[in-house]
């Protein structure tokens, strides 16, 4: 019987355990397509209706937000990463993001591709923050200047359920609060924390130093938001969504923002409940409203899940990540 044991051990020991990682992304997306089986049939459903040009541009925007993300990518370092291989990186970092939340795939994915491709970790972190900070400033601001030329596109008071905000703002006051009360009195944190930002700091200065570091970072991060935007505005005309276009546009990067505040994977029911909720406020009815998101997040979300999630094996098969 120990023989045995040892033997089956031996064995484990010896299989190829990245391999067995690459099938780690495939596993996760069966088991989540047959758990969330029903919004995929509904949003089929939906999609046998629609109109196609207008689907197919929809597809066409989807593809250009991984193009998009690798070019802010490419901006948030000095150094040069490989074009094809950062590009192939943005897709599997999508499905790797649907799986985990609030951007915790994409994140580590995109971190492992920096080391790999020598970049320090602490450089590869800074790089990561800065990626996330630009993307997120992109956002607002797309959104500011959205309901600057059309003031009465979105009421944001319907799309925050009461005392949400009051809870979200007490809520941030305690996070904040607590990480400054962890800084000041625990030294240890306080000399990692130090470091991480002079590092940050140090990574940020040598990239604005670029035209064509600084052209990349903020345009990606601009055309980011704008290219997913501009998806659901498609979906929408597809499915004769009798709404403004720059509504509907106003509409999802109000619904992101907000759904940002609950980390699902993917956005998976944050995103889309508030999505629902901020067509709504634009003027369309709920059945409509539900029929473009579940037709948006098949196109967005389902469709690219599988290929990314073999993209991402064979990344890590091939030792890219």
């Amino acid at each position: 019987m120990t023989t045995d044991t040892t033997d089956t051990a031996a064995r484990w020991r010896r299989l190829p355990l990245r391999q067995i990682a690459c099938l780690v992304p495939v596993v996760a997306v069966a088991v989540w397509a047959v758990l969330s089986w029903r919004i995929v049939e509904e949003g089929v459903l939906r999609l046998l209706t629609a109109d196609r040009s207008w689907l197919g541009a929809a597809v066409v925007a989807t593809a250009l937000t991984w193009v998009a993300a690798a070019f802010a990518r490419q901006g948030a370092v000095v150094e040069r990463l490989p074009p094809f291989r950062l590009l192939a990186t943005q897709f599997a970092a999508s499905s790797a993001n649907n799986l985990l939340p609030s951007a915790v795939g994409a994140g580590a994915v995109n971190l492992r591709f920096m080391v790999v491709c020598g970049l320090p970790p602490g450089r590869s972190s800074a790089a990561l923050a800065l990626h996330l900070l630009a993307e997120a400033i992109g956002r607002v601001t797309l959104l500011l200047a959205l309901l600057a030329a059309f003031p009465h596109a979105l009421r944001l008071g319907r799309l925050v359920p009461e005392g949400a905000m009051t809870s979200l703002i007490t809520g941030g006051a305690v996070v904040t609060g607590g990480t400054v009360c962890a800084l000041a009195f625990v030294r240890p944190l306080r000399r990692v924390a130090r470091n991480h930002l002079r590092i940050a700091l140090s990574e940020a200065r040598s990239v604005h130093t670029r035209p064509a570091r600084v052209l990349a970072l903020w345009g990606g991060s601009l055309a980011f938001p704008a290219l997913q935007a501009t998806g659901l505005v498609a979906v929408g005309r597809s499915l004769d969504l009798a709404i403004p276009v720059m509504h509907v546009a106003v509409a999802y990067l109000a619904a992101g923002i907000v759904a940002a505040a609950v980390p699902t994977p993917g956005g998976v029911g944050s995103l889309d409940a508030a999505l629902v909720v901020a067509l709504m406020t634009v003027g369309t009815s709920a059945a409509v409203a539900t029929a473009a998101v579940l037709a948006y997040r098949l196109i967005t979300v389902w469709l690219p899940l599988l290929p990314g999630a073999l993209v991402l094996g064979a990344l890590v098969r091939r030792k890219v990540l």
